[in-house]
């Protein structure tokens, strides 16, 4: 028996072993994936050391070779050209691979927790506006998607299950809603083929999107200790989430990101989260060695936080300041801009349904700052300063495209405060002159501070006059 046991184990060894040695491709790369046009997009695997490994493409018909160092692991850099296709790659080592329906074009990551992560056909019982329509019309458009498995890991891993699939009806509402949303908007602009890698988890914090090199800039953050432990409920642990669901990506060619996440930040470290996103956006640039690419982040959207009884006296309207730590993220961080939402939440719906605003929003942050179109309003007008005289405080904004408006409707939304520190409702109206709101109070003669629907849930009232609304914002640090 002992013998029979120990020769079973041999075999399951040299098995392992020659599996080991057979040539495998990254986990992101299968059929049907876009591939980031006009760029050198690294291909990579493992295979037995000292092996010869070559990648062959159809679109510029050239071979790309290498030796797998002793490490097991190889990586060449292919060119890309310009957008089109269907494409196939062909691996050859010790094995050949092949890929076929490949698209060159315009390729995006997609991150955060639940509100990124929502299907295009919505969660059970919670709609996603406009989804039939959407799903019915996906087909043809050359959009590409791929849903990383929400995953958990206390160490690195470089595998994942998933593949690329291309939207039809049949597929489309699997696909992350802001996503697609997105996706749709550039493509239609763009006529190129769009790949979304979707890699978001619900439920998730910031701080488990970072690696152990990004946890270890914050002192507040602890880094667990590394394990083979894994799960796929785990999603508020640091770093588990870069280690499962970021790593295995680091190095596939993107022109840039989009995030949405926050809500799940209110519980701890609330005024941090601009530094826990500048360290995780520094380090993501870093390991994957392709410069500043963009990153925009669509602002939590306005939501009553007192239903999960959360509530510490000293952020009685918390979600306004992780709102507005996510807007000071917009200054901290090159090459990052922030959709505004305060216009599409929900009371007691923390998964809005609107997400095609969400999706265009972030879709004219990239078409403007990204590549370069103009003439269109696409960014929301921004709190820049005060000025008091008298009795009177008048807000100024910055980016203005055309100037503000509230739409014919009455602002109701600003608070004003003197020496006392305390907020009462106030006047407000825009000056057309010159874009700027003027907020007064006869119970305030001397104004000190002045907000602006600094609530958890508000619902906005001021606009750049292309339809963006203003984030809610406040002048004091009190």
């Amino acid at each position: 028996m002992k013998r029979i046991t120990l020769l079973l184990v041999s075999f399951f060894v040299i098995l392992n072993f020659i599996m080991a040695q057979e040539l495998k491709v990254a986990s992101i790369f299968n059929d049907h994936m876009v591939l980031q046009q006009l760029t050198q997009t690294p291909v990579w695997g493992i295979a037995k050391p000292g092996s010869k490994i070559s990648v062959t493409t159809s679109w510029n018909h050239k071979s790309y070779s290498t030796v797998t160092g002793t490490d097991a692991r190889w990586k060449v850099m292919v060119t890309t050209t310009s957008a089109g296709g269907p494409y196939q790659m062909e691996v050859q080592g010790n094995k050949k691979i092949s890929f076929k329906d490949i698209y060159l074009g315009e390729v995006w990551l997609a991150s955060g927790q639940s509100n990124m992560s929502m299907e295009l056909k919505g969660y059970y019982c919670q709609p996603v506006i406009g989804s039939n329509e959407a799903i019915l019309n996906s087909g043809g458009k050359n959009i590409h998607f791929i849903n990383v498995p929400a995953f958990a890991s206390y160490k690195p891993l470089d595998e994942f299950k998933a593949q690329w699939k291309v939207t039809t009806p049949e597929t489309a509402g699997e696909c992350s809603a802001v996503g697609w949303f997105f996706a749709d908007f550039i493509h239609q602009h763009l006529d190129v083929p769009i790949g979304i890698i979707n890699t978001s988890f619900g439920g998730s914090s910031i701080e488990a999107w970072m690696s152990a090199d990004a946890c270890s800039e914050n002192p507040e953050i602890t880094i667990p200790p590394v394990s083979d432990a894994t799960s796929d409920w785990l999603n508020n642990v640091p770093t588990v989430l870069y280690n499962a669901m970021i790593h295995p990506l680091v190095g596939y060619a993107i022109k840039g990101v989009i995030w949405y996440q926050g809500e799940c930040n209110i519980f701890v470290h609330v005024l941090k989260y601009p530094n826990f996103f500048a360290s995780m956006v520094e380090d993501w640039r870093k390991k994957w060695n392709a410069g500043d690419f963009p990153i925009y982040m669509a602002q939590i959207a306005p939501y009553e936080y007192r239903e999960w009884n959360f509530f510490t006296p000293e952020f009685p309207e918390i979600s306004a300041y992780i709102r507005e730590g996510q807007m000071k993220c917009t200054s901290q961080v090159p090459n990052c801009g922030m959709a505004v939402l305060l216009d599409v939440g929900e009371p007691y719906g923390i998964h809005p349904s609107r997400k095609k605003e969400v999706g265009h929003r972030l879709g004219l942050l990239a078409l403007s700052k990204t590549y370069g179109m103009k003439g269109f309003e696409a960014e929301s007008p921004q709190y820049d300063s005060m000025k008091v005289e008298g009795n009177k405080a008048t807000i100024y904004f910055k980016n203005q495209f055309n100037g503000l408006t509230s739409f014919g409707k009455k602002l109701e939304l600003f608070e004003i405060a003197g020496e006392n520190k305390v907020f009462i409702k106030a006047d407000a109206y825009i000056d057309d002159k010159n874009g700027s709101v003027v907020v007064s109070s006869h119970l305030v003669s001397e104004p000190k501070a002045v907000r602006y629907a600094f609530k958890n849930y508000a619902e906005a009232e001021l606009f750049g006059t292309g339809g963006l609304p203003v984030s809610s914002f406040r002048t004091d640090n009190w």
